[in-house]
Order: structure tokens, then sequence, then C-alpha cells
């Protein structure tokens, strides 16, 4: 509040006062409208949506899949964390936002027809909300039955818990099972005996001697992981971290042997 003060007109010492009988202008400020996204929306109701797909980028495995709406997308591409449509609450949602379970999304890609999306993602926690990993888990059978667990879905990851189950079990043989059985000694012989040969294939012998010895070292790089309960999805995610650290630099950061 002004105080006019002695022998001194308010007009005086508040300007604003004598120009409060002016006539204002309010002008409303808008944010410039968005450019639309190049993408084929379906009308279903009184939304567009479009089928979204979120894929682990390191195992390839499929997380999850739900309905995203144009608000959907942007609020993903800017925050890189996956937003869907609830049709059943007619709203948008954050994975993650309440259970901690998020998806941060590396990528989106656009199928051909440009009416599909898939969120390349890094997983935080499960995703289904059976507490699963992933929301298929279950499988159709030639007879046409849901079965369930459906089993890894990627190749690798079959082939790890094959390992483990080789591990862990107790009457049934195998050469995995031997290769346990004989401990840290027998599996470092065999990896070295492995790396050899593959060596000796790469610098002598043909392409698919080359694949074929490449094999038989990851099968027992992925033995020797599992006998230090390592899978190899752990490696792939440290090779995840690595991507875009030059070879030299990468060497520079690791710790010394013994080091914690």
């Amino acid at each position: 509040m002004c105080d006019a003060g002695q022998g001194k007109t308010p007009e005086a010492v508040c300007p604003e006062t004598s120009r409060s009988s002016s006539s204002i202008t309010l002008v409303a400020v808008t944010d410039p409208p968005k450019k639309a996204l190049p993408l084929q929306f379906e009308r279903k109701g009184d939304v567009d949506v479009l089928p979204v797909v979120a894929q682990d980028h390191v195992t390839g495995e499929i997380r999850m899949l739900a309905w995203a709406t144009p608000e959907a997308v942007r609020a993903t591409l800017e925050s890189g964390h996956a937003t869907f449509y609830s049709r059943s609450r007619a709203e948008l949602w954050e994975k993650g936002k309440t259970s901690g379970n998020a998806l941060e999304v590396l990528s989106v890609l656009v199928d051909c027809d440009a009416d599909a999306l898939v969120y390349l993602v890094a997983p935080r926690g499960p995703t289904c909300h059976t507490g699963a990993p992933s929301c298929f888990f279950r499988r159709l059978t030639d007879a046409g039955e849901i079965e369930e667990p459906a089993g890894a879905s990627t190749l690798l990851a079959r082939l790890d818990a094959v390992l483990l189950a080789r591990r862990a079990a107790d009457a049934e043989k195998s050469y995995a099972k031997s290769l346990y059985d004989g401990g840290a000694a027998k599996i470092g012989e065999k990896l070295r005996e492995e790396a050899d040969e593959l060596a000796r294939a790469v610098a002598e012998e043909s392409a698919d001697r080359v694949v074929s010895e490449a094999a038989d070292v990851l099968f027992h790089v992925m033995v020797a992981l599992r006998s230090r309960d390592v899978g190899v999805e752990d490696v792939l995610r440290e090779l995840s971290r690595r991507a875009g650290t030059g070879g030299h630099d990468e060497k520079k950061l690791r710790k010394p042997k013994g080091v914690v």
C-alpha cells in the first residue's frame, strides 16, 4: 500500500494510482501447437491409440504390450519413461510410477506402417503385475490350450535355464553336470582348451569351423558363469554398460585385481 505523505498527492507518490483508470488489455499466452506425430493411430471410442510393445534392449525379451495415445507417446519421448493409455481408466499412466518397476525407454522403433511401436527399455524390476519379469510367461500349445510357465523366450536365456537345471540335478548325469562336479579346475581346463581351438580356427580354418568353435567357447563360458551363480544376462548388461566406451578407456577404468 502506498502512503501519499504530507503535501503530496497520491498520484505523485503512487504513479500506478494515476493509471488505475486506464484500460488494461490481458493477452492469453499459449504454447505453440505441437507438430503432429507421423504415426497412424486407430480411433477406439473417443481416443486415438496404437499398440506398443516393450522389449528389453539387452536380452530381447518382450516385457509387455499396452496402448498409447499421441499424448502418451509424447510423454514417453519427453520423460524417457514408458507411458501408456489405460482404456479402462481413460487416463495416461506411467509404468512404475507407483510400484517402482519402471521401464526406462532408450529408443522407440516404428513399424513399416507406422501403426505400432516398440519401446526398447531398461527394466527396473519385474514388469508384470503378477511379479513375473515379463507379462508373457504363458504359451499357447499346439492343442490350443494355455500352458504355464512358458519358459525363457530367448535362445541364451533358454540355454542358461538348462545349465542351471543341470547344475541342480542329482540323479541325472550329463556333460554339463560332469563339468560342475569337476569344479573350477575342470571347467577352467575346458575353457582354455576350447579357446585355443577357436584361436586356431580363426587363424587356419573355414568360417564354418570358426562358428562351431565359437559356439563351443560360448557354451563353456556359460557353464563357468553358472558355476559361480552368474547368469549370461549379467554379462550382456555389462556389455551394454560398456557400449560407447573405447576399449583402452574401459580397461583404464577397471579396478586392479583383488580390489573390491
